[in-house]
Formats: structure tokens, C-alpha cells, sequence
């Protein structure tokens, strides 16, 4: 018997929540029909409910024909207008004040639809003139204010609901910036199906905002708060919605938000949620390490520029970053060729794999294994494609590897860009753009010095023929391979430690995209001579780099991952300079460019203590190539600081 009962039981919760799960599934596909009979009871009730008030003030007796028919005027005029509308057509659970705006102009059509109507086509009985106007205030008021208030309960109901969904599985959420860009940010959040989000509060420096509330969620500080409200409410996830915000004033909000263990995510512009068919939040991008240093972005114009159209352009060094960053841009402006030079197949090979892939141009690309070492194969490769326009990239650049091997640096550097000049003289390259670096200032590493002797000969070279040299000086570059940010993220990924070679140790940054715009630019701008250098803005302090891409990682510096000084190595500077005292310093029609005049240099000088170098580099002999460095470069020193 007890079995039974047991079972009768079972079977009863069964059923029940069967039958509830039907009931929503029925709900949320008659949602709509709902909706409509729930107005036509509205209605009904509303137009009811006016002639119940007027009961002790007239006798209805006499109206009871003009009651019904009215009834039916009124239902029927309210939906067919409701529904004209589209009342039924708008995600209630969603609406906004766009949707509340066309309820009520909906209300006022539909009522002085029903007021003419009722006017013209409704005969009152004998003894009176007209319906009482207290029907109609009445009837019409209760009707609007009777479907607005479901429509603002619904909505109230949904994002409560919605918004107390909190579960263990649900990341809480921080928003830094409680403007139009966090408001979107917030409803695309609560539409969200598949609530994986909390958003617990908004930050933001406007005094005007603080303590007021965007929906249901608070602007519970400022910027400088971050750290606080995390630890209070246990935030996840930060979100930056800061899109108009100066670079300076999204890196002081990256570096506070990478002093919490907090993932942090950036959204686009307003304009881009706007425009884009996708959600916002498959819009979200990863704080980069760009976003920390706070650079603004050079724009140098080459986006529009036609000065390669039509023309070849030779690309050494084409598989390296800056090399196959160049070429992809220089395809955007349409030359006639692209020969791409480079000793690294693999490199080579990628670049010219992506450059057939992307290009719906009719540019001829061209890829070719060779090193710039090699004159006989340069002066064919010259021979065979005859550009005018030549971009040197092609080097070693790494400075402990070649202090310990100087005279590699030497082959490679000094004479392979002797080579390449003499070919652009001999097949009258228009434009040969040497591309340089910091370390050519003032050179404490072997590297340094070699680069610094390779700006010599594009000088010395410069008018001597047609074609016109110039060089090209920037800092560290971003993401390139062998730079510091990579080495860091590697050994994050391992456990650390990670490595810096000294506390006070400075540098300056700038994107590849916007080294290679210099590159670009420089060709464009030459007239002969010239060495190139970009504002690259305020220097970085390695140590806080480093921290703060822990941070960014999700780790505590020291802690989590720990920090090791391992010294300077060698050839290394504390601190890089981008301009040579004896030179001086002229802007250009860019602001972010400026041009470091020609220093006086003797040709003939330079040109017999190179032959004497290529023979000592030639024999391997290192100690004697380091000599005649000195002598060609007398700034060049022995140790960094």
C-alpha cells in the first residue's frame, strides 16, 4: 500500500513538472498572443470600469446599447492601432525608451481614433446628446496607463530576474566608464543568453556620476578605486569602455587594472558596437601591452599615398617583422612589382605565402633567397628586376650575439649595405631608405657601431648619383622577434623567473605598423642625406613593464612569478638615445617626424678604412676588426650607462 502511494506520489511530481515545463515552453512560443489577450482584457476592463464609476451619477438602463457597441469600437480600434504600431512586434524583456515613446504615441492615435469614431458613427439615445466625457477620460486613461504599466512590469520583472541570476558560474564584472559605451556594454550584458555575466558596479572619474546608477548598477567610484572595489566584491573580469579617453588616460586605468589579478578586456568605440552586426561582447579584445605604454598612434598619411604606384620596389630582409610588415604595406599602394630579398627561407616564404593569399591586387610579387653579403647576386637580382625604389632591412641586430661576433656584424651589416648602395647607384635606384636604429647613437655594442657606419655610407653615397639615401632611426619595436616583450610572455608562460638586466634600465617602444609608416614616409619625404627620426614620446622603464605584463597575466610580481636581475649584458645601455649631440634636429611636415641634419664626413676616409675592414672581417680577425670600428666610429664605446 505504502509503495503505492509512493509511487502514485512519484508520478504525480512527474506529471507536474512536465506539465510546467510545457507551460513555459507554450509561454515563450505564444509570448505574442499572450500579450494580445492579455491587452484585449485591458481593454475590456478599462472601458468597463469607466461606465461602473458612473453608475450613481446617471442611469444606464438607457446606454445599454451604446455601452456594447462602444465596447467593441474601443477594443477593436485600440489593438488594430496597437498592432499597426508593431505593440506586439518588440522584445518587451529588452525595451528601451524607444519602445516606450511609441506605446504612448499608439495610446493618443488610438485615442482620438476611438473620440471620432465614437462622434460620428455612435447615435446616443433620445434623452441624452452625447456619451459622458467622464467615460472617455476615464476609458482612454485607464487603457493607456493599464498597457504601458504591463509592458514597464514585464521589463522591471525581466531585468530583476535577470539580474539576480547570480551562480557560482557567473563572472562578476566591473565596467570603467559609466558613459554611452558602458551603457551598451551593461544591456548587451543583460541580453546575454546564456548568463555568464554579473554586473556588480560602474567606475568613473565624473564627479557629476558618482553614486548614481546606469539601470540597476551603481557608479560605485572612481578610477582610482579599481583596486578597492575589486577586493570588496570579488570582480572577475574589468571591462574597459573608455574608447574616447586619451592614450595617456587609458594607460594610468591599464596600469591600475593590471595591479589587481582581474582579467581585463577593452571594447571598441561607440561607433564600431553601432555599426558592427556582431555582439559586443565577441567585440571585446585583450588589453595589450601597446594599451600600457600609452603611445599614440603616428599617422604619417601613407594610407593615401601613390608615391611606389607603379613602380618596383625591392624589400630586403623581407621576412623578418619589419621587413614583412613593409611589404604588406607597400602592396596597399599598388607598385608594379614587389621583389622581396631575404637569406631566410622560412621567413620568406610566410611573408610571400600571406602577401599571395591577401592580395586582390595585379602586384607581381617576387620572393628571392639571397644574401645581401653577396654582391655578384645582388647586382643580378638588380639587373634582372631594375627597381627604383630600394627598402634596406635586411641585418643582424642582435647585440649579445654580436659582440661575440663582430666580424659577422661587420660582413653582414656594413658590407651588405655597401653592396645594395653600389648596385642602386650602378642601375639608378631612384630612393634607397637605409632602415637604422637607437643604438647607432653614441654605439656602446658592436652592433650599434656597424649600424652607425652603415648611416656614414648612405651619407657619403648621397650625391654621388641619382639616387637619393636616406636613413631611417627608431627604438625598440614591438612584438619583433628578439624583443623583450615575447622573452617576457615566454617565461610567464614557464613560471618565470622573469629576466631584466637592470632596475633602472629605460627604452623606447613604438608599434611595428608605425616603424614601418616611418620607413615609408622617409622615402617619400627624402631629398638626400637625411636620417629620419620619429618622436617615439616618452622612454619605459623595463622593471615596470615587466610587472605589469605579469599582472596582466594574472599573476602577482614577486609572489606568483618572481623578477630577476641578471645585469647588463654586453653592449647593452641603460638607456637609448635616438639623436647624436652633433646633430641638429629640423621638423618636418609631420609633427611626430623630424630630420637630423648630414654630419661632415670625410668619403675618401671612410671609403680606405672600409677596405681595410673587409680584409680583417674576410680573415676573421676579431680584435682587429673591433679597432678600426673605433677609428671609424669615434663616439663608439665600451660599456653601457
Amino acid at each position: 500500500m505504502l509503495k503505492s502511494v509512493e509511487s502514485y506520489r512519484k508520478w504525480g511530481i512527474i506529471k507536474l513538472k512536465t506539465g510546467l515545463k510545457t507551460f513555459l515552453k507554450t509561454r515563450k512560443r505564444y509570448r505574442k498572443s499572450i500579450l494580445m489577450l492579455a491587452d484585449i482584457l485591458l481593454f475590456v476592463a478599462s472601458y468597463f470600469s469607466a461606465w461602473i464609476v458612473m453608475i450613481r451619477r446617471i442611469t444606464l438602463s438607457g446606454y445599454i446599447p451604446m455601452v456594447w457597441t462602444g465596447a467593441a469600437c474601443f477594443v477593436v480600434i485600440f489593438f488594430v492601432v496597437y498592432l499597426i504600431f508593431g505593440m506586439y512586434e518588440s522584445l518587451w524583456r529588452y525595451a528601451e525608451a524607444h519602445e516606450f515613446i511609441q506605446c504612448l504615441i499608439a495610446m493618443i492615435a488610438a485615442a482620438g481614433i476611438y473620440v471620432g469614431a465614437t462622434l460620428v458613427f455612435i447615435q446616443p439615445p433620445k434623452f441624452v446628446s452625447r456619451i459622458p466625457i467622464t467615460v472617455y477620460f476615464l476609458s482612454l486613461m485607464l487603457a493607456g496607463i493599464s498597457t504601458l504599466f504591463l509592458r514597464l512590469a514585464y521589463r522591471a520583472y525581466r531585468t530583476t530576474r535577470l539580474g539576480a541570476k547570480t551562480s557560482s558560474g557567473m563572472k562578476k564584472v566591473m565596467i570603467v566608464g559609466a558613459g554611452e559605451t558602458g551603457d551598451a556594454v551593461l544591456k548587451e550584458f543583460s541580453h546575454e543568453p546564456e548568463h555568464r555575466y554579473d554586473v556588480i558596479c560602474f567606475v568613473d572619474d565624473d564627479p557629476e556620476k558618482l553614486g548614481r546608477r546606469i539601470q540597476r548598477v551603481k557608479v560605485a567610484g572612481t578610477t582610482a578605486d579599481i583596486p578597492r572595489l575589486v577586493d570588496r566584491h570579488g570582480i572577475d573580469l574589468i571591462i574597459l569602455a573608455t574608447p574616447t579617453a586619451t592614450n595617456a588616460e587609458k594607460s594610468r586605468i591599464t596600469h591600475i587594472c593590471s595591479k589587481t589579478k582581474c582579467q581585463i578586456k577593452k571594447v571598441p568605440g561607440l561607433f564600431s558596437i553601432v555599426t558592427e552586426a556582431r555582439s559586443i561582447i565577441s567585440q571585446f579584445k585583450d588589453v595589450s601591452v601597446e594599451d600600457l605604454l600609452g603611445r599614440d598612434v603616428i599617422d604619417v598619411g601613407n594610407g593615401d599615398s601613390s608615391f611606389l604606384a607603379g613602380k618596383v620596389v625591392v624589400v630586403t630582409g623581407a621576412g623578418g617583422s619589419i621587413g614583412s610588415e613593409l611589404c604588406r604595406q607597400i602592396v596597399r599602394q599598388k607598385p608594379k612589382r614587389l621583389v622581396m630579398i631575404d637569406i631566410c627561407e622560412n621567413g620568406l616564404y610566410d611573408i610571400q605565402q600571406d602577401l599571395l593569399r591577401g592580395s586582390s591586387s595585379k602586384v607581381s610579387i617576387h620572393a628571392e633567397v639571397a644574401s645581401v653579403r653577396d654582391e655578384a647576386k645582388m647586382e643580378t637580382l638588380f639587373r634582372r628586376y631594375m627597381p627604383e625604389v630600394v627598402y634596406h632591412a635586411a641585418a643582424h641586430k642582435h647585440v649579445p650575439l654580436m659582440e661575440s661576433a663582430p666580424e659577422e656584424a661587420v660582413k653582414n651589416n656594413i658590407f651588405g649595405t655597401l653592396n645594395l648602395a653600389r648596385c642602386a647607384v650602378r642601375h639608378l635606384v631612384s630612393s634607397f631608405v637605409l632602415i637604422s636604429t637607437d643604438k647607432a647613437v653614441n654605439p656602446t655594442s658592436v652592433m650599434g657601431a656597424t649600424k652607425r657606419v652603415c648611416e656614414m655610407i648612405v651619407q657619403s653615397m648621397n650625391g654621388e648619383s641619382a639616387t637619393c639615401f636616406s636613413s631611417v632611426r627608431f627604438g625598440n619595436v614591438l612584438g619583433s622577434s628578439g624583443s623583450v616583450i615575447p622573452l617576457f610572455e615566454d617565461q610567464i608562460a614557464t613560471g618565470g623567473p622573469v629576466t631584466v638586466t637592470h632596475p633602472d634600465i629605460i627604452r623606447y617602444f613604438m608599434t611595428i605598423s608605425e616603424a614601418v609608416s616611418l620607413v615609408l614616409s622617409a622615402g617619400e619625404l627624402a631629398l638626400g642625406g637625411e636620417i629620419f627620426i620619429l618622436d617615439m614620446g616618452e622612454p619605459v622603464k623595463i622593471l615596470d613593464l615587466a610587472e605589469s605584463i605579469i599582472r596582466m597575466s594574472g599573476y602577482e610580481p614577486y609572489k606568483d612569478i618572481d623578477i630577476e636581475f641578471i645585469g647588463l649584458r654586453p653592449g647593452e645601455k641603460l638607456f637609448e638615445e635616438l639623436l647624436m649631440n652633433e646633430e641638429g634636429l629640423k621638423k618636418t611636415r609631420n609633427q611626430k617626424i623630424y630630420i637630423g641634419s648630414p654630419l661632415d664626413i670625410s668619403s675618401d676616409d671612410l671609403f680606405r678604412s672600409l677596405d681595410t675592414l673587409k680584409g680583417l672581417a674576410d680573415g676573421n680577425n676579431t680584435a682587429e676588426v673591433v679597432r678600426i670600428l673605433h677609428g671609424l666610429v669615434p663616439e663608439y664605446g665600451e660599456s653601457g650607462g
